[in-house]
């Protein structure tokens, strides 16, 4: 917490520019000389939690791959390509629907070179680029420059050396001139991981929930209430005792959670989720697991464990004996929390956080303790609750459902690493379809599994799930010819293994150039939207794919707005590279997504894509910067604010 108020006050204090400008990584280079003919050049680069960087010769069609490039070298000569050292992650991306190469925490690169001659030069620049789960940074360059002796250096005009922007930004000063003041003054957005945290615990508590109503878990509410209740005279101690048997509960889960990710370690979770071979056997168990929830078997742990473990609770007593009682139900009740527990571990493993596995099993563990600690100081309400009965093996049957289709998610990693096809998007919809059709029928009462009773009467809950079950079934059958289906974008196949689609409609920019689309938008009296984006942004094309094919945004887009969209992986060169000083150091401008990059940083004090801003004809902002965030509704207020604003701006300047 003190961390979190020390960056605000700071980013108060530089007028928030620093707040957005990320380094997550940090490269050095160093020329080893290992004999008078060989020498290697050496990257080595540590890399923030949570971040990574891709590794070299990547697929065409992906993001920007780590690649070396020698400007110049005299006196000696490049020995093989850009290799790499340390251990790489290999996973299917579903954005590009390719197999993606990258490094986590430290990434080293290197490239030999033969020495030729005694005296020699060797200069260039290593480029790579980073990103983490919710945006991605413009391709960056390592420079380096060795020379031994006196060789000597080409020199000429082909660059340009300035300190500033004049040089760049055509005949239009005032659109590149700096307006982050003018953002902060809207109120910038400080980032997302508190959000997320929270978004994990309630994850963890509603699987929590799911797993009190079930036959393993909820009957022994009431015998272990009535236990401590009964064993103890005094009904303080009785009470005491059932919070710490709800305390223990907690205790144990979170212990897990952190075991799990200390064990494996948080980057190793981040890859095993993505990983073919996995996923494959994930599935396989959740299939297993939903086969028994639906009565075909029993899965328990061996009883000679809580046997034990039972038998040394009575014997221990006091604190000891209670946390082993609640270790006892733990053990008891995993046929039915199993899969929860496994289910939410390996989906809050996937955010690279080492904190992320225990907030999610302490949401779960509260949710389980609770009950234990109401009942004890509440008895008479243990009367009113729910008897144990057939309705908790419905609740085993509809979270077998739930876990037979997120079996087929896991499948459909494995499906698209190994190029298959047996899950293309159609398939999958359809089995969803299907699934969750046979869920609604069930939840009527118009289907029976084995361990059901006779009982033909359906509850008012019971009922109203089976509605909603049916009515998400329908809403996915346009999907089998292409609709986008954004509430489940996150787990079908990508839209491009559709072999049906009669969905096209898509935003598309009116400019890749930002003078000359601002130079139009003013003419034309319209405002403009600004898409800093690159070629190799995952979360870029989520955003285009979620929320850009949302009638109400693209709507809004196509008609009020002069959308400039901005590629700072661009590479193609600029007319002459420029040289230009920021932040004291010099730099230089090669390509025309170098420019854009620069434009970002020099004009909002941001680096990192997506990047969504809004401007009035003459480059002032309208709203605060949006990054990656799939909310439409958010997006769409994002939107309208900024046409509210520039309609008070045009109101002024015709005053």
């Amino acid at each position: 917490m003190k961390r979190i108020l020390f960056a605000l006050l700071f980013s108060f204090l530089t007028i928030g520019a620093i707040a957005q400008i990320q380094e997550p990584v940090k490269f050095s280079a160093e020329l080893k000389i290992i004999s008078d003919s060989q020498a290697e050049i050496i990257f080595s680069g540590t890399i923030d939690g949570g971040w990574h960087v891709y590794s070299t010769e990547l697929p065409s069609g992906g993001p920007v791959s780590t690649s070396i490039t020698i400007e110049e070298i005299k006196g000696a000569e490049t020995d093989g390509k850009l290799t790499f050292r340390g251990q790489e992650v290999k996973a299917f991306d579903k954005v590009f629907d390719i197999n993606l190469r990258y490094f986590e925490k430290n990434a080293v690169f290197v490239q030999k070179i033969k020495i030729t001659e005694p005296e020699y030069l060797v200069s260039g620049y290593l480029e790579y680029a980073a990103c983490n789960d919710e945006s991605c940074l413009p391709p960056t360059s390592v420079p380096f420059d060795y020379t031994n002796g006196n060789v000597e250096v080409t020199t000429g005009n082909s660059e340009t050396v300035v300190s500033g922007v004049s040089s760049i930004q055509g005949d239009s000063p005032d659109y590149w001139t700096p307006v982050i003041k003018e953002l902060n003054s809207f109120g910038e957005t400080l980032g997302k991981n508190d959000i997320s945290w929270i978004y994990i615990f309630i994850t963890g508590f509603l699987g929590g929930l799911l797993a009190l109503f079930t036959p393993c878990v909820w009957p022994i509410i009431p015998m272990t209430v009535s236990f401590f209740l009964k064993k103890n005279k005094d009904r303080k101690k009785g009470i005491k005792d059932a919070i710490t048997y709800g305390v223990s509960i907690i205790v144990i889960y979170v212990l897990l959670g952190l075991a799990v990710t200390l064990i494996f370690g948080a980057s190793a979770l981040n890859a095993l989720s993505t990983n073919a071979i996995f996923n494959i056997l994930f599935c396989l168990m959740l299939i297993v697991f939903a086969a028994s929830f639906f009565g075909a078997f029993e899965i328990t742990l061996p009883s000679s464990w809580s046997t034990a473990v039972d038998s040394k609770a009575e014997k221990t007593g006091g604190l000891i004996g209670i946390f082993l009682m609640a270790f006892t139900l733990a053990l008891v009740s995993f046929s039915c929390t199993g899969p929860i527990i496994g289910f939410l571990l390996v989906e809050v493993s996937s955010t690279g956080s080492i904190i992320a596995p225990a907030i999610g099993m302490l949401g779960f563990a509260i949710a389980l303790a609770l009950p234990f600690t109401f009942f004890a100081l509440f008895p008479s309400f243990l009367k009113s609750a729910p008897k144990s009965g057939g309705w908790m093996n419905v609740v085993k049957v509809f979270l077998g459902f739930i876990e037979l289709a997120f079996a087929l998610k896991f499948l459909s990693v494995a499906d698209l690493a190994y190029g298959w096809g047996i899950l293309d998007r159609e398939t999958f919809l359809a089995l969803w379809i299907v699934i969750f059709g046979l869920l609604g029928v069930y939840m009527l009462g118009k289907l029976k599994f084995p361990h059901d009773d006779d009982s033909t009467k359906v509850s008012i809950p019971r009922f109203f799930i089976g509605l909603v079950s049916l009515a998400f079934a329908i809403y996915m059958i346009p999907g089998l010819w292409g609709a986008p289906l954004k509430a489940i974008s996150a787990f079908s196949p990508p839209m491009n293994t559709q072999d049906f689609n009669l969905y096209t409609k898509e935003v598309h920019a009116k400019f890749d150039d930002y003078d000359i689309g601002m130079e139009y938008a003013k003419k034309n009296g319209k405002p403009v939207m600004l898409d800093f984006t690159g070629y190799g942004c995952v979360n870029c094309r989520k955003m285009e794919l979620a929320v850009w094919t949302d009638s109400r945004v693209s709507s809004i887009i196509d008609n009020k707005y002069v959308l400039i969209t901005l590629f700072v992986d661009d590479k193609r060169p600029l007319p002459q590279p420029v040289k230009i000083t920021e932040n004291g150091k010099e730099i230089t401008l090669k390509t025309i997504g170098d420019k854009w990059s620069y434009l970002q940083r020099v004009k909002f004090g941001a680096n990192a894509q997506p990047f969504y801003v809004l401007l009035d004809n003459d480059g002032k902002p309208l709203n605060k910067s949006y990054a990656y965030d799939e909310n439409i509704d958010k997006y769409v207020d994002f939107l309208q604010t900024g046409l509210g604003n520039y309609k008070e701006f045009e109101s002024v300047v015709q005053y």
